[in-house]
């Protein structure tokens, strides 16, 4: 099935300001793995149950942003995906989660803080997916536009010839230089009688269209936002004058701005969970996230300059 122009802006316009987008395509949805795996990586949960499969939790738990533990016959306590539901408290906070599985018998609607516990990653029981998403997108047309521009900077030449034979000569010609032949030889059919060429070139300026190395430079730098947006260090090394200290302990404190309020409503969930079905999950930053926050900070304890 096609659609329009005037249809898909008319959709997209909701979410993009133009048509110009990469969803649904494999490109970005690379990068939406990529970055996705990266989101997952910076939290780190111990003491969950060995039964847990954890490639579950963790995707539940950062893919839609909360995640319910409840004690469910036959299964015991396990961590199940689920919808809000409920009439709403008087802080407009849900009061009830709705677990629709296949492998459980029936549609469980239960009292979250009775029946059951919820673990959200947000305050507004929000996901990091809009992030993900947005520099997913951004990437996947830089990469694009790296991958356009490479091939549109190949070196190619275009040959003007005055006849079918010339152009065929021409051919041959280049056919020769191309395979690497130490020598070739000129029919006198190619040149004029003053001995200047019958054809003529059009060639290319390579070097001042060529940008795929800026665009990867780009593509560094919206990763290096995206570190920041999740909490994920990063000494700002794009950067070709000199780092201080005090621009390093600026970032760090933008990086873990997030980051910071994600955790301690993760460890509000985890608390309820404990103290509900007796249980000691933690969560906390991952140990080489906590070893390069460190690190970046003593980047920065040297001013550097790049010639």
């Amino acid at each position: 099935m096609y659609y329009s122009y005037e249809m898909i802006n008319k959709v997209m316009s909701q979410y993009n300001p133009s048509s110009i987008h990469t969803k649904d395509t494999a490109l970005f949805r690379y990068y939406q793995r990529y970055l996705f795996q990266k989101v997952m990586s910076v939290f780190e949960f111990k003491g969950l149950n060995p039964n847990w499969p954890e490639n579950y939790f963790y995707t539940v738990l950062f893919g839609f942003g909360f995640i319910a533990i409840a004690d469910i016959p036959p299964f015991m306590v396990i961590p199940q995906h689920c919808t809000i539901s409920g009439p709403l408290n008087v802080f407009y906070q849900p009061k009830e989660v709705i677990i629709a599985n296949p492998a459980i018998k029936d549609l469980q609607r239960l009292e979250i803080g009775k029946d059951c516990e919820v673990i959200k990653m947000m305050p507004d029981w929000g996901s990091p997916i809009d992030i993900v998403n947005f520099y997913a997108d951004m990437m996947a047309l830089s990469a694009e536009t790296a991958a356009v521009n490479t091939i549109n900077s190949k070196l190619s030449y275009v040959l003007f010839a005055k006849n079918k034979a010339t152009a065929e000569s021409l051919k041959k010609l280049y056919d020769q230089v191309a395979s690497g032949e130490p020598a070739t030889v000129v029919d006198k059919l190619l040149m004029n009688e003053d001995g200047s060429p019958n054809w003529d070139t059009f060639t290319q300026d390579l070097k001042g269209n060529y940008i795929a190395g800026q665009i990867l430079e780009d593509m560094k730098q919206w990763e290096d936002r995206f570190n920041t947006d999740i909490g994920i260090p990063n000494a700002n090394t794009q950067k070709k004058e000199r780092l201080i200290t005090d621009e390093v302990n600026a970032n760090n404190v933008d990086t873990r701005t997030k980051s910071d309020l994600w955790l301690a409503t993760m460890r509000e969930g985890v608390s309820a969970v404990n103290k509900h079905y007796g249980m000691n999950i933690t969560v906390d930053y991952r140990k080489r996230l906590l070893e390069g926050s460190k690190i970046a900070q003593e980047e920065g304890d040297e001013s550097w300059q790049e010639d």
